[in-house]
């Protein structure tokens, strides 16, 4: 039987070298790819063909876009989204965007071995601890987040604030905005005040919540 072709995509080198093992030493699959940001992911997709990609949901361009972009070009292709956040609000929003399962990076070898064949297999796969979050939210159980008013911030706070929460570094924006580095500092300051955000989560949950993850809101 062919082995399954797969893409990793995690800005993390280390990460994608030990995925990659751990798939390779199954023998039923082979890492064709390998990408550092969401881009990549769509180029690398285009040239090597793979059957499956798992996206890191917090990388350069927004691991959700790439999702996004990946099921428009390739709708036969399984993605599996990886994450650190056992947050409803990313596994909605993948969900959305096409992806077949949500595994968190901190889960046992085996079920992330698990968690591959189940798309492989046309199948889906949610991490258990995100299940029972499911559940407690249909139960009437969940916290509701206070309602931020998008209107506070600044085009250019909210600017900045989005493609933090896409994952790119403070240097990227400063060069993708034409703004300095402290510029953008401030600017990232002041709006995460303005919306009372503490923390990456914090404002990556915001951004899903206000429809930013992709690249065309503004």
């Amino acid at each position: 039987m062919p082995k399954k072709r797969v893409l990793l995509a995690d800005d993390h080198g280390v990460l994608r070298a030990g995925v990659g093992a751990l798939l390779e030493s199954q023998g039923d699959f082979v890492v064709v790819a390998e990408a550092a940001n969401a881009d990549e992911a769509v180029a690398r997709t285009r040239s090597a063909h793979p059957d499956i990609a798992l996206v890191d949901v917090h990388m350069p361009g927004g691991g959700l876009e790439a999702t996004r972009r990946l099921k428009r070009e390739f709708p036969n292709l399984a993605v599996l989204i990886l994450s650190q956040y056992d947050d409803p609000a990313y596994l909605k929003q993948g969900l959305e965007a096409g992806a077949a399962g949500y595994a968190l990076k901190q889960a046992g070898a085996q079920e992330l071995v698990e968690a591959v064949r189940a798309v492989a297999a046309g199948d889906s796969y949610l991490h258990p601890s995100l299940t029972r979050v499911l559940v407690e939210q249909a139960r009437g159980g969940a916290e509701v987040a206070p309602n931020l008013a998008r209107e506070a911030l600044s085009e250019r706070e909210a600017e900045v604030l989005r493609l933090v929460a896409l994952g790119y570094t403070t240097e990227e924006i400063a060069g993708r905005l034409f703004l300095s580095i402290r510029t953008v500092e401030t600017y990232k300051s002041r709006g995460l005040d303005k919306l009372n955000l503490r923390g990456r989560a914090a404002l990556v949950r915001y951004a899903i919540e206000q429809g930013w993850m992709t690249e065309e809101v503004f």
